[in-house]
């Protein structure tokens, strides 16, 4: 089977010549538009005329480029993202350093501040960490026996009282805040000079005025000082404010409530107090007194002798005759007048008189029914019986 050209290539000249003929039509139409720019309205024309085709001709070419754009713009815009983050978040750590560092620096400033205006001097120290005893408030300080730390010495921040320090170590010290259920420091509000003792109350953070009267000047917003009299704490050291009074008219005391003014839960920087205020000397101790023998006994009461009484007769003499009536005191008798003179006495018919009786013709003392008692001091030989007539002149002899 013979191959053959299609008709159309074998009409007219032969294909060489219709070449050359297009190849010199293309270059004087070449030269005339070089020359004469008369062809660029028909490039115009024919660009409009061709755009369409041309931009369908290109839709798989932009449809391939596309693809590869988008995946390749979401890897990296998922690059950029994680960079940024991380950005972010060192930004943000360094946000964090930078405020806390202003916040210490503030709190350095006020604690510098407020050392200036101490009357004692005071040490810087930083919380390393709170104690171990969840049921105790304390915190642990990085000062100690090395640094000159004692034990009793009173810690405060800016605002005013944290603690005191209860135990101390070779670089480290305990500090007992003032909220520690076995803490208390004496007290005085700043309005009126009432004075208390302020008691901590453990995990609820506060502080309690205990044994105030319930009739109290104590208002709440009143401003609670250290009142200087435990000779720890300095006075006029801000302590707490009142946020709760509690007046019972059936109670012996009121209940107070105070809130701490202190950063007790705060800040890290606390200041040390390294000395107790001055306080004036005490008074000198009295002399004590030697104490006697006996000294709580009732020592017995000697009467002295009575005149015209024998001294040892009165010694060896019996005790007193019976008491007179009861309820009444025993009345001592008057003092005996002098004896008579013994010729006087010695009279017939009588009897002499024995030492320290009356003589006759005196008066007698008073019996137990006038009297009330009858004298301690005579003899049963000396004395009348109770009840007995008194003594009468004797009779004179008949002649």
């Amino acid at each position: 089977m013979e191959y053959s050209p299609p008709p159309l290539f074998k009409q007219g000249a032969s294909a060489r010549v219709k070449m050359t003929v297009f190849a010199c039509i293309s270059i004087a139409l070449l030269l005339v538009d070089s020359r004469m720019h008369t062809l660029a309205t028909v490039r115009k024309v024919a660009g409009t005329v061709l755009y369409p085709l041309q931009m369908a001709a290109l839709l798989p070419r932009d449809a391939i480029y596309g693809v590869g754009d988008y995946f390749s713009t979401l890897s990296s815009l998922e690059k950029q993202v994680r960079e940024l983050k991380r950005q972010q978040i060192a930004g943000a750590l360094v946000l964090q350093q930078a405020q806390l560092q202003t916040a210490e620096n503030n709190q350095l400033r006020r604690l510098m501040d407020a050392r200036e205006h101490l009357p004692v001097k005071s040490m810087l120290a930083e919380i390393l960490y709170d104690a171990r005893d969840v049921n105790s408030r304390k915190v642990i300080l990085d000062r100690g026996t090395q640094q000159g730390v004692a034990l009793g010495l009173p810690v405060i921040d800016s605002q005013g009282v944290v603690g005191q320090v209860t135990r101390v170590f070779p670089f480290t010290s305990e500090v007992t805040l003032l909220t520690d259920k076995e803490q208390a420091i004496p007290v005085q509000l700043l309005r009126n000079g009432l004075r208390s003792v302020a008691y901590g109350r453990g995990k609820s953070g506060a502080l309690e005025l205990r044994f105030t009267a319930p009739n109290a000047d104590i208002q709440v917003g009143d401003i609670v000082v250290t009142s200087g009299l435990d000779g720890v704490y300095p006075a006029g050291l801000a302590v707490a404010r009142v946020s709760q009074v509690e007046n019972s008219a059936a109670g012996s005391f009121g209940g107070v409530v105070c809130q701490p003014l202190g950063g007790i839960s705060n800040h890290t920087q606390l200041l040390i107090l390294m000395s107790a205020p001055e306080m004036p000397p005490r008074p000198p101790d009295e002399e004590a007194r030697a104490l006697k023998k006996h000294n709580n006994k009732m020592a017995p009461i000697k009467e002295a002798p009575k005149e015209g009484v024998d001294p040892a007769a009165a010694g060896t003499a019996p005790a007193a005759a019976p008491a007179g009536p009861p309820g009444l005191m025993p009345v001592m008798p008057p003092p005996a007048p002098k004896p008579a003179p013994a010729a006087a006495a010695a009279t017939p018919g009588t009897a002499a008189p024995v030492a320290g009786t009356p003589a006759a013709g005196t008066p007698t003392a008073a019996t137990p029914a006038a009297r009330g008692a009858t004298p301690a001091a005579a003899s049963p030989a000396a004395a009348p019986a109770a009840g007995a007539p008194a003594a009468t002149k004797p009779k004179e002899p008949a002649r």
